[in-house]
């Protein structure tokens, strides 16, 4: 399966490009693509990009996507369904857990279903931690044509697998710790930059 990193967020709250942003000698989204590389079930590792970003993307020696749609995650989710089944993730995961990877892209090969998603009991889902089918595209163009770009609401339409997160391994939940701001790095060990 294609392992799709999502790279077209502005980062705002970050206050910069934090995928480039150097930790341990590297660009935060080469420890979220090295360790998605990790995960048994993942042929190829692509990156979606926005315009902007996508020329400095490329000096990574992966090949990326541009996401002309610009539309948040739904948009990069169907520029990555267009090379075929995907597990995407947002680029700014670095602690992705490959075994975890593993667990729910072997899931949603036995479940057949179009989505298989980690979902908390509260409901709330991960969707950029999920297992996507080429055929979630016709509920993605239907949601387009609606201006209706909530990723979660496309994914409630479709036929879904939900993996209960509260039953999975307790350390798998580091997967989902994204960096939104530079204090977030104090989580990984690292001392926040000096403005």
């Amino acid at each position: 399966m294609i392992g799709a990193v999502l790279a077209g967020g502005r980062s705002k709250r970050f206050g910069g490009n934090k995928l480039l942003y150097r930790i341990d000698g590297k660009p935060l989204i080469l420890h979220t693509i090295e360790r998605l590389e990790s995960a048994n079930e993942i042929e190829e590792v692509v990156i979606v990009a926005s315009p902007e970003n996508a020329e400095k993307l490329k000096t990574f020696g992966y090949q990326v996507l541009v996401d002309e749609l610009l539309v948040g995650p739904i948009g990069g989710i169907y520029t990555a369904l267009g090379l075929g089944d995907a597990f995407v993730t947002a680029g700014d995961m670095p602690r992705i857990v490959p075994e975890f990877v593993d667990y729910i892209i072997k899931y949603f090969h036995k479940s057949r279903k179009a989505v298989c998603v980690p979902r908390w009991i509260n409901g709330h889902i991960e969707p950029l931690h999920a297992a996507y089918s080429m055929g979630f595209l016709d509920i993605i163009e239907e949601q387009l044509a609606l201006e209706e770009y909530m990723i979660k609401r496309a994914i409630e339409k479709a036929n879904v697998c939900y993996l209960t997160i509260e039953k999975v391994p307790f350390e798998w939940r580091e997967s989902f710790f994204n960096v939104n701001r530079k204090d977030d790095l104090r989580k990984l060990g690292i001392p926040e930059p000096l403005v």
